[in-house]
């Protein structure tokens, strides 16, 4: 699965790291920053609550 972040919409809210923290990140600013743009197993299981939890629709996942 292939995760992507728009830097842009994110609201630094944080909830990403919160729930993937092996697949996001922040940077000094708190915007998103993916760490893992493939993922499987539990990564992307961990993934896919964080776009589920994200308050400003910024990350999208998409299969392979």
């Amino acid at each position: 699965m292939r995760v992507s972040a728009d830097r842009e919409l994110c609201i630094q809210a944080g909830n990403c790291v919160m729930v993937a923290r092996e697949v996001f990140d922040q940077d000094d600013e708190g915007i998103v920053v993916v760490l893992e743009d493939e993922v499987t197993g539990d990564a992307a299981e961990h993934a896919r609550e964080a776009v589920k939890l994200c308050p400003a629709s910024a990350l999208r996942l998409e299969d392979r």
